[in-house]
Parts: structure tokens; sequence; C-alpha cells
């Protein structure tokens, strides 16, 4: 049987050794023991991160796309407990989004790189578009919609009435493909075709279209296809 942790000395405790060390010094493990908070009878806190991490084979990017059901397979991690977990990654994700406002979006990298976090992991196809003002500065980004595993939904008036309220100038729009295949499909390149034209008509410029998939992205723009 394992010790408890409340039974380790101090400077090993997650919480202890985060306060005298600081964060950088606990190992991934340690961090989600953290979140855990408790273990069972015979494994501690740690221990069950440990397993955790084991399931998502050490890949913090594969964990992040677990749902609360793949979380719980771990035995003694419950609902509130995934939860946690969960909801710790989702604020990781929004903390880098809320970084890249005001940043110029020069690039198709760029724009991958404020995307990613949001839709990389996302069991589900899900559409983005990012708003720019004149200067190519990001002002908001926002889910236009979601989908199942092979396809969404795409409202082209809800994206223009977004860029209007946002008083955007330009738009890049992006999708996530669940599949792992970043080749866009037929559909994929009418949508581009719609919104670019409808853009035109209301002098808002579609820049780009991003499809993305296991941390690598596709570009429209990049291939000369928008």
């Amino acid at each position: 049987m394992n010790k408890p942790i409340k039974h380790w000395a101090d400077d090993e405790k997650p919480r202890e050794k985060l306060v005298l060390k600081g964060k950088s010094s606990l190992s991934n493990a340690e961090l989600i023991g953290i979140l855990l908070s408790t273990g069972t009878k015979t494994k501690s806190a740690v221990d069950l991160g440990r397993e955790l991490l084991e399931l998502a084979q050490n890949d913090l990017n594969l964990l992040a796309r677990f749902n609360v059901n793949e979380i719980k397979k771990i035995k003694g991690i419950g609902v509130a407990k995934a939860i946690t977990v969960i909801a710790a990654i989702e604020l990781a994700s929004r903390r880098k989004l809320e970084e890249a406002i005001k940043q110029k979006v020069n690039s198709s990298k760029q724009a991958f790189e404020i995307l990613e976090p949001l839709i990389s992991d996302n069991q589900y196809e899900e559409f983005w578009i990012l708003l720019l003002n004149r200067a190519n500065k990001l002002i908001s980004c926002r889910q236009i919609s979601e989908g199942g595993i092979s396809g969404t939904v795409v409202d082209t008036r809800k994206i223009f009435k977004i860029a209007l309220e946002e008083n955007a100038c330009s738009i890049i729009i992006a999708h996530n493909h669940p599949s792992g295949n970043l080749q866009p499909s037929e559909s994929d390149k009418s949508i581009t075709k719609k919104i670019k034209e409808s853009g035109v008509i209301i002098d808002i410029k579609l820049i780009d279209h991003l499809i993305i998939a296991n941390n690598k992205y596709f570009s429209f723009a990049d291939e000369g296809l928008v």
C-alpha cells in the first residue's frame, strides 16, 4: 500500500512543494494530483495523476482531448475530479486566447497559434472565426457552430452579423477535422468561396481559411485557394 500524501515529507507534498520550490518544480503527475485533491485507500492523488498520464500516453495534448468518461476510466477518479481536470485544461486554453487579443495576425502560422488551443483537441467539428481590425489586430475569436465527427453546418449570415457587430474589417475562418485529415473537402472549398464572395459585397475581406488537426494546419491562403 502506498503511503498517503499527508504522511510525506512537507517538501515532497505537492501543495507544499509548489509553495516552497515554485510551480515549475512539480511533475505533471503532481500538478494533476493537486487538481484531484485526494486519492483512494491504496493510491495517492499523485498516483492517480500518474495513471491518467499513462492512459494519455504521457501526452498532454491527448489528455486535453479526453472527455469526462475517458478520464473516469481511472479507478478513483469520479465525475467531479474529471470535471476539475477538464476545467483546468480549458482555462489554460482561454489564457492563450486572452494573450493573443490585440496582437497583429499577419500569417497563417500566427492564426494557427491562436486557434489551435481552442479547437485542435475537440472530438467534434467546430467552426470559428478570428475578427480583425484594419491594422490586422485581433478583436476577438468566436465560435460559429459545432457539429458531429464528420461535419458542421456553417451559417454565412451569422458570420457576417458578428463581424459587423464587432466592426471587423477582415476575418479568418477555421474549423477542425477530428479525423486528423488536413485535406480540404469539396464542401470546405465551396463554403470558403461562398464566404469570400459574400464578404466582398459588404467590404469584409476573407484573409484565410484554416483546417486544423493533430496540432497541424492547412491554409487556403498559403495554397493560393483564397
